[in-house]
């Protein structure tokens, strides 16, 4: 199967700008291409999963890829999808946050021999010359057409401002830089920036001549449309200080059934074939392909040592099947037993909140070693410890382990 024939297949296609020429591209000759992230935070989250997974596709096969950190373009912040402005961060911050970001897109990215190239948009975005720029580069946009990108569209309704108007401008003037340092000629990426993308390559266009391409992937979404990534707790992250690595491993391992062959096929490397047979099954066989999925993806970031002792606890506490050393253990010290067992799940943010713990065990959605907690004032006490080990259960599959020390 072609490169192309794969992506497509793979789910990741969504829009191109030249299809046939894109094609012949991606199939035939080794090309230049880059994808840009916002150091936002000082992790990726599962959202930016599918454009890594795209650029390590595309880099396997002979195309050298150009990973952009915007620690330019995020001093303005990018208000696409967004319904307000973006919280604005310091230099320090966004320092630290691009060292981190370097590290986990390396897991993806092979930079060994020149094979790809790590760059950073603050080194020609923060030292330009305003009038020299508007006069250069921003004589070549149309307001009219800028104002009608989706991009902006949500976002005029309750107010855009000045400062996030111009990131187009300065999103196509990477574009442009990487194509006149690099011979860049394609930009990848998520199907929310392609108005963005059209920008950078209209603009290579009007000052080069040159005709370079944009190719968007889909989104990472659920079957009923919302982004995938999202918990009670927050985003998942990728870093295991902010989402541990058995709660990411847990994540994908409790996936809605209708999800897991579409996740399959864009997050993992495992045979297209292999994973139509995973999933031709129905019921709890589903539950096979699931745990192929948190193994395969908990090892991409986190190491197959890792992904291996997840799979060992999660067997363990769903089967009884493995070994419970390796289940995600919480610290109960003696001085905090008599407390409620919500204000001690509260505490090791088992729970996120005290209302939600509250109302997840007034619903029965609690267990305490396979018995149900429904009494939000429930004292834990030292009895509930079978050699110092306490089992407890969140909703139908989250389990974690209290050692009482």
């Amino acid at each position: 199967m072609s490169l192309f024939g794969e992506l497509e297949s793979r789910g990741f296609i969504k829009q191109m700008t030249h299809e046939e020429e894109i094609k012949k591209i991606i199939d035939k000759d080794n090309v230049v291409f880059y994808i840009g992230y916002d150091p936002t935070a000082d992790s990726l989250t599962v959202g930016h999963f599918v454009t890594l997974m795209f650029m390590s596709h595309m880099q396997k096969h002979g195309h050298k890829p150009i990973v952009l950190v915007g620690g330019g373009t995020v001093m303005v912040g990018d208000p696409t999808g967004k319904t307000d402005m973006r919280k604005m961060l310091s230099k320090e911050v966004i320092n630290e946050n691009v060292e981190k970001i370097k590290g986990q897109i390396s897991k993806f990215i092979d930079f060994s021999n020149d094979k790809a190239v790590l760059v950073n948009n603050a080194e020609w975005l923060l030292n330009l010359n305003y009038i020299e720029f508007l006069r250069d580069i921003g004589v070549n946009f149309s307001v009219n057409n800028m104002l009608r990108a989706e991009c902006f569209k949500q976002r005029l309704e309750k107010g855009l401002s000045f400062l996030e108007f111009n990131y187009m401008i300065m999103q196509s003037y990477d574009f442009l830089v990487l194509n006149q340092k690099y011979n860049c000629m394609m930009q990848l990426g998520g199907d929310d920036q392609w108005s963005n993308m059209i920008g950078g390559m209209d603009l290579i266009r009007r000052k080069t001549g040159k005709q370079v391409y944009a190719l968007t992937c889909n989104l990472l979404l659920t079957s009923d449309g919302k982004k995938m990534g999202k918990t009670e707790n927050g985003a998942i992250w990728l870093d295991k200080e902010k989402t541990p690595i058995y709660d990411f491993y847990q994540y994908w391992r409790n996936i809605d059934d209708k999800d897991v062959e579409k996740t399959l096929k864009m997050l993992t490397f495992v045979p297209l074939d292999e994973i139509e047979n995973l999933c031709s099954v129905e019921g709890e066989e589903i539950n096979k392909a699931k745990e192929v999925l948190a193994f395969e993806v908990t090892k991409i970031i986190h190491g197959e040592e890792e992904a291996l002792k997840c799979r060992d606890a999660s067997r363990a506490l769903f089967s009884k099947d493995g070994n419970l050393d390796n289940a995600p253990k919480y610290e109960v010290l003696k001085s905090e037993i008599r407390s409620s067992l919500l204000d001690i799940l509260v505490s090791k943010k088992i729970f996120p909140s005290k209302s939600e713990g509250r109302r997840l065990i007034t619903q029965g959605g609690v267990s305490l070693n396979e018995e149900k907690i429904t009494d939000g004032n429930f004292i834990l006490t030292e009895e509930a410890f079978n050699d110092k080990k306490a089992i407890i259960k969140k909703g139908k599959k989250n389990f974690y382990v209290l050692t009482l020390e």
